[in-house]
Parts: C-alpha cells; structure tokens; sequence
C-alpha cells in the first residue's frame, strides 16, 4: 500500500471503543429505544399524580318548542348559560382506586311560556367522589411495576449492546491489525524475492546459472507483488466495515495502533464463575422474565373473575340569584353505589389460559437455570482456550526465530549458487507463515482475554470490576 497522500487518523483500541459507543448505528438504535422506554415510565409515574382540569362551557343558547304531554299543550322554553368545571382527579396506587373533586359554577336565564315561572341567577356544585375496585388485583401498581422492569431491561439491553459492540470493535480492530502485519511481511517477502531476482540475474548475466532460474525468481517476485496487492484490498476492505461500524465516513483515512505484547494472566476460575453469576446482565433478564410472567398469571387469573365496584360522592350544591348568596340555602347530594359481576360459566376459558401462562412461567425459570449453566459453561471454555493460546504463542514464537535463522542460512547459499529459486522460495513462504502465526496468536490471546472479561464483567488484566464501566452505557449522552 502506498504511503499516506493524507492525514490519517491515527486509533488505538480504546479510542475506537469510545468512538463507537458514540455514533455506532446499533447503540444509536438501543439508545432510542432506551429513551422510549425512560418516557413511558415517566409519564406513567406523571399520571399518578393529581391531574387538574378546567372545563369551559363560555355561552349556551337554545329556543325550542315543545310538547308538554302531562298538560297536554305546546311550550316555548328559551335558555342561556355559561358554565366552568374545575376537577382534580388522584390516583390511589395502593388501593388502585380514584378520588374526584369537582366544582361547577355557571349562570343560567331560563324562561318558560308554560309557565310564569323563571330563573335567571348563578349556581355552584362542589362534588367530593372515590371510586374503588374491589375483589380484584391493583391494575395501577402493576402497569407501574411491569413499566419499570421495560425500562431495567432496556438498560440492560443497552448495557449488553454496548459490550457487543466493544467485542465486535475489538475483532475489527485487530482484523486490521492482523492485516496491516500481514501487508508489512508480504512487503518484506516482495522486497526478499527483489532481491533474489537481482541475484540470480546477475548469475545468468555471467553464464553461471541457466536462464530458467531467472524466470522462477522473476515469477516469484510478481507473485508476491499480487501478495501485496492483495492484502492492500482486503485491509481496505476491513477498514471500510470497521468505519462503518464506527459512525465514520467512508473517506476518511485511519491507521489502528495496537499494543500485542502479551503477559500471561492468572485466572481463579471458581472467582470468576461466582463473580458472573452474581453479576452478568443476562442473568437479572431472566429474573425479569420471570417476575414478568408471575404478572401474567395474576391478569390471566383474573379472566371471567368476581369482582365489584364501590362508588361513593358526597356534595353541596347552591343556587341564587346573586353570587353572595349562593349557598343561603344550600342542597346535600350523596350518591352511594355497590356493584357485583359474578361469572357463571366460561367453557373452560379461564383454566386454560392459567395452564399456558404457568408454561410461559416455567419455561422463564428454566431460562434462568440454562443461562446460568451456559455462563458457567463459556467461562470454562475461554479458560481452557486462553491456557492453550499461551502455549500456541510460545511455539510460533520459536517457530519465527527457527524460520528466520533457516532462512538468512539458506540465502547465503542461494547466494553462492547452492540452492535453486524453488528452494529458496520455499524457506521465505515458511518465514512468512510463521511471522503471521505469531501475530494470530498474540491477537487471539488478546481476544480471548476480552472474551472472558466480557464474559465475567472483571478484567482479570487491571484485576478490576468492569461493572461500573457497564452502567456508564446506560447513560444517556
């Protein structure tokens, strides 16, 4: 590849990290569903207070003509009013119940030509009221409660996202680490199969060598300039995903900057199970899941219930034909009302929907128990995997220094005519093979180590908690 023309973006892996926690299109996605379920349970929590309203009726007026049947003659009525209802309406959330006032002042100019009677003056109704379900379960408490359990699993969802999103980050990350190394051997290797042409041109030049030769090494180096050319391309191509995922524009130029020394960590793994058990996110979903299906068999249950209804007011009421007057000679109302609904017979309906709902609910509890054995199960994996990768290290490592030695050998001879351009071919292939399984193998060490951070929400690296870390995503920016 070309050097920069332009100014790169120079990233390490903790400022990608930052970056696509920022503008990644995923998180932006879990961000507004966050911010949905947050509103919902706001105005959820709002509606529990006391709601005020006005009702304005500024100007009435009708003139109709009417048949009187109980005096068996025709009558003209003609009215004009105007009104205004204040009400304050609380909900009770630990009675699911409702308390009203309400208070109604209007003028009213009647005039009827069946009778000399008229009224032309002012009134006020003042009207105290609750209206109580009873036998049945508090819908108000429970529409709060299964809101705010949307919104925990939102969060956690969010926080989840966003540990998916720094694995995938981290694997694009090293992808084009892994491919940036993989461009600067294939550069060396070009440059090596230059230099072997140059030397076995010269031999053919003196007659020391048959012209067959050159042409192998002339084919090997054309080779190795596609090698070059093809992982150009495919870093480019790694790039372009990685922008993307990023937020970033397509245009821009970066480079990654990436640290793969690699020290052998220390792992407790009866720590680290006990520590994800009690903290892993996909653990207290599926709590909800089942606190979620324990509300569904109460609703369910209450199918075809028996279930009644208490409404009770109490009010005054004044009339008068000055404001000052109005309750000279005031008027009690009450109102008390009682009622019943008794299911008598629903085929069945009611048992059946309880028999799905408790499967529902079972199978959310063993959720539960098969999450936990699969955490128990990944933990133990990446263990076994990390023990492993250590050892892979150890050998690519003494494989690229047997590879490097084999090879500078193997030129000297190549130089003094004893081997063939197929020869030497041969050893510089194995030298790039092994500097490129030393590389994969620093990066899936690196890999694995996230896998089980993420896996465990500790970093057994900086030998910390990373649950504070994960509660920031829950932030809103």
């Amino acid at each position: 590849m070309a050097g920069p023309t332009k100014a790169q973006r120079l990233m390490t892996l903790n400022q990608s990290v930052e970056e696509a926690l920022k503008n990644s299109p995923q998180i932006v996605r879990m961000r507004l569903s966050l911010i949905r379920t947050r509103e919902l349970l706001n105005a959820q929590r709002a509606s529990l207070r006391s709601n005020f309203k006005l009702n304005l009726n500024p100007y009435q007026y009708s003139n109709n003509r009417q048949y009187d049947e109980f005096n068996q003659q025709w009558f003209t009525s003609e009215s004009t009013q105007s009104n205004a209802t204040l009400s304050v309406t609380q909900p009770v959330i630990w009675t699911d119940g409702t308390i009203t006032l309400d208070n109604t002042f209007g003028y009213r100019d009647n005039y009827s030509s069946s009778s000399s009677n008229s009224f032309e003056g002012f009134s006020n109704s003042l009207r105290l009221g609750i209206n109580q379900p009873l036998f049945t379960y508090n819908r108000t408490k429970m529409t709060l409660k299964e809101l705010e359990f949307d919104h925990e699993n939102a969060k956690l969802n969010y926080a989840l996202e966003a540990l998916n999103v720094e694995r995938q980050i981290t694997q694009y990350f090293y992808q084009i680490y892994q491919k940036q190394m993989e461009l600067i051997t294939s550069r060396e290797e070009w440059g090596n199969r230059k230099k072997s042409f140059e030397i076995i041109s010269n031999k053919v030049e003196a007659g020391l060598t048959a012209k067959e030769e050159m042409l192998q090494a002339e084919l090997d180096m054309m080779s190795s300039q596609s090698t070059v050319q093809n992982n150009e391309v495919e870093l480019e191509n790694i790039k372009d995903n990685f922008k993307q995922m990023l937020g970033l524009s397509l245009s821009e130029e970066l480079m990654v900057i990436a640290e793969v020394s690699v020290l052998p960590v220390d792992i407790d793994i009866k720590m680290a199970t006990n520590f994800a058990l009690l903290n892993r996110m996909e653990i207290r979903q599926r709590e909800i899941d089942i606190e979620t299906g324990q509300f569904q068999l109460i609703k369910t249950n209450a199918t075809n219930e028996f279930k009644g209804n208490l409404n009770v007011s109490v009010g005054l009421f004044g009339e008068n034909e000055k404001i000052k007057g109005i309750y000279d000679n005031p008027n009690d109302n009450e109102d008390v009302r009682f009622s019943l609904e008794v299911p008598l017979f629903d085929w069945g309906e009611k048992k059946a929907r309880m028999r799905a709902a408790e499967a529902s609910l079972q199978t959310s509890e063993y959720n539960l128990q098969d999450e936990q054995k699969t955490i128990r199960l990944n933990i133990r994996k990446v263990d076994r995997s990390l023990k492993n990768t250590l050892m892979q290290i150890e050998i690519a490592r003494k494989n690229e220094e047997n590879a490097e030695l084999t090879y500078e050998i193997n030129l000297e001879k190549y130089r003094n005519g004893d081997l063939t351009s197929m020869d030497i071919n041969l050893f510089q292939n194995q030298l790039t093979q092994k500097k490129n399984a030393l590389t994969n193998a620093l990066i899936n060490y690196k890999l694995e180590l996230l896998n089980m951070k993420l896996q465990t929400l500790y970093d057994f690296e900086m030998q910390r908690s990373i649950i504070d870390d994960v509660m920031k995503y829950e932030m809103i920016q």
